[in-house]
């Protein structure tokens, strides 16, 4: 079974990081990696009632950070953090970021 997270800008620009080789992010360490990412890039929650799904985080970090981040050599670390953490807290082996639609799937 494959293991990766994809994040798309538009329909020519996609990212895929994978993560068969790499070390598993343990849950609760994915979900205070994700939180402090949240805070440190400013995102808002999208509800009106302040909740803040793990999934609206996964998308709110990934459209703050923007394409440049997940591009630029020198934040590798930090892109596959944020793929690592992405696969652990929802629990799934394939995650799917589209920034263009503001939706994940799995």
């Amino acid at each position: 079974m494959r293991n990766q997270v994809t994040v798309t800008w538009a329909e020519t620009s996609t990212l895929r990081f994978d993560l068969e080789e790499v070390q598993p992010m343990p849950h609760e360490q994915a979900r205070a990696w994700l939180d402090e990412q949240f805070t440190a890039l400013g995102c808002e929650p999208i509800r009106l009632t302040g909740k803040v799904l793990t999934a609206d985080k996964i998308v709110a970090i990934a459209q703050a950070a923007g394409e440049v981040r997940f591009r630029d050599v020198s934040q590798r670390g930090w892109a596959m953090d944020f793929a690592r953490a992405a696969s652990a807290a929802l629990a799934k082996p394939v995650v799917n970021v589209d920034l263009s639609t503001l939706s994940l799937g799995y």
